[in-house]
């Protein structure tokens, strides 16, 4: 088999350009390192952390140790790993002072002194959140953007979706490879403008794909998280956990179509009251924090209250603050719901739950290092422990930027000391049989469906095998279409789609017991 001969080559490929990759790309290129950054969408911007509008967890008032690990483990439903935790209390603050306040110069919500505003949310027992008003996350994303395009050792490519990890048992052309540890050497990436693919091969390759929730038919999650970075993992053959763990969101604005605009946690911590369609604050009687309760028991309590009172959505009231208040608190879903005909100044925001974020995902250390040698995974994609079985509110930011920075940093370490195989690849075989728009549509759609009635936000033994026999034989159909196929990002997201909706259905299964998102009635 001849060797590819457009291969690209870098010190590092980051796949996914949300906060994760950004800090990764960050801290390895201050190193000197070459990186090159990829995203599927044409927007750089477009990713999970785009659209955060809550905030980031920053220090507390009258905050410890003690009390930051407190309140992880009990959001977590005490699975989290508290090494992970602690790691974020120490290192959290100390680079959003370096890099997001000195360095990107975020503008961040202040007080009427001048002092930085933090906000209270859900399970958090001081206020340590700090914000932008409610775009938290697009003023972090178009900040750290700016910085990256200005530095001359990343190279940043829109539109280039990756298909599978290069590993040397898989693709190495030298035989002897084989007995290598498994180890990581780049990505075959299908640059979509050229219509070509090409292996991209490099010393070390970061992760930061983002969640699943597209896998679901309603999510707060852009287009584009759809698994990528899990099911590319698994088929290398890294360690994946926890992937029962898929945490609904309990407040997104309900619409008559299946956008669902996200209403940040904050609107909670900021006094928001959920109630049913009679007026009644509902939350008191299954929580004792009423509307401020973990995100799992707020999102399972709004599904019993439609059960109980026949209603499609629940109103998340904010009527009783003052209308300037609120315009200048959260000015973009005052704006949004304004388009949709609510002004949330005066009418309480219809609400219902939607798939937000997976707690759960690639196995890795304390420096990003999954199971295999030289791939680490940054972000929602990477399991680092500090969820457990339910994410605290506002932690994902502060996840994002702590352990992308330490990758980035960790793989300038290691580049300068150790040596590596850089393997002789082949060429992508390119397929060139037209796919039918139509059976890709009604595939998504199966799984969409499939995954939200079956495995959603309750689960029962038998929804759950039901479930995984129609998403493996869906599966299965897949494989050959894709196999035969001419590769577009679509076919590439469906495919990683159904092995991320399998790997989801097989933990849900084997965990018979309930714990935070992870809800069976049976």
């Amino acid at each position: 088999m001849k060797k590819a001969e457009n291969a690209i080559t870098t010190d590092i490929l980051i796949i996914g350009s949300g906060l994760a990759g950004c800090a990764s790309a960050l801290a390895a290129a201050r190193e000197g390192l070459d990186v090159i950054l990829i995203t599927s969408q044409e927007n750089f911007l477009e990713s999970s952390s785009n659209y955060a509008q809550g905030g980031i967890i920053y220090r507390g008032i009258d905050d410890s140790l003690e009390k930051f690990v407190a309140d992880f483990r009990k959001a977590g439903n005490d699975l989290v790993y508290e090494k992970a935790v602690k790691l974020l209390f120490e290192e959290g603050p100390r680079l959003i002072d370096e890099i997001l306040i000195k360095d990107l110069k975020i503008p961040f919500s202040k007080d009427e002194k001048g002092k930085l505003h933090l906000t209270l949310e859900g399970a958090h027992s001081v206020p340590r959140i700090l914000h932008v008003e409610d775009r938290t996350g697009e003023s972090i994303q178009g900040s750290f953007y700016r910085k990256l395009q200005k530095m001359p050792n990343i190279k940043i490519y829109t539109k280039a979706t990756a298909i599978d990890l290069i590993t040397l048992a898989h693709h190495s052309l030298n035989p002897l490879h084989i007995y290598e540890p498994s180890t990581c050497s780049g990505a075959y990436v299908f640059f979509q403008e050229e219509n070509r693919v090409f292996p991209v091969l490099s010393k070390f390759t970061i992760l930061a794909t983002g969640g699943l929730g597209r896998i679901y038919l309603h999510t707060s999650n852009p287009e584009c998280i759809r698994g990528d970075g899990y099911a590319m993992a698994y088929r290398a053959g890294a360690r994946i956990m926890n992937m029962e763990y898929v945490q609904f969101h309990p407040t997104t604005l309900y619409t008559h179509d299946d956008r669902r605009f996200l209403i940040t946690e904050a609107v909670r911590g900021e006094g928001g009251i959920l109630r049913n369609r009679y007026g009644e604050d509902f939350m008191k009687k299954y929580h004792p924090e009423g509307s401020l309760a973990p995100r799992d028991v707020v999102a399972r309590s709004i599904i019993k209250e439609l059960t109980a009172t026949g209603g499609q959505f629940v109103y998340l009231d904010l009527t009783h603050k003052e209308s300037n208040w609120i315009k200048q608190r959260f000015p973009n879903i005052y704006k949004k719901c304004l388009e949709e005909g609510i002004d949330i100044t005066s009418q309480s925001i219809p609400v219902v739950p939607a798939a937000h974020y997976e707690c759960g995902g690639v196995a890795t250390n304390l420096r990003a290092d999954t199971t295999i040698k030289r791939l680490k995974a940054v972000g929602e994609v990477a399991c680092t422990g500090v969820h457990g079985a339910n994410r605290l509110a506002s932690s994902s930011l502060l996840e994002c930027l702590v352990f992308g920075y330490i990758a980035g940093k960790d793989c300038a370490r290691r580049i300068k000391k150790e040596k590596f195989i850089i393997p002789n690849v082949p060429d992508w075989k390119a397929e060139t049989e037209e796919v039918d728009p139509e059976l890709l549509l009604q595939d998504w759609l199966t799984i969409k469906h499939t995954m939200w009635n079956y495995a959603g936000i309750v689960r029962t033994r038998k929804k759950l095998e039901r479930a995984y026999g129609i998403i493996m034989k869906l599966k299965q159909d897949i494989e050959p279409f894709y196999a035969n196929g001419r590769l577009s990002d679509n076919l590439i997201g469906l495919r990683n789609a159904a092995t991320v909706a399998l790997l989801v259905l097989h933990a849900a299964k084997l965990n018979k017991k309930s714990r935070g998102c992870h809800y069976r009635v049976d």
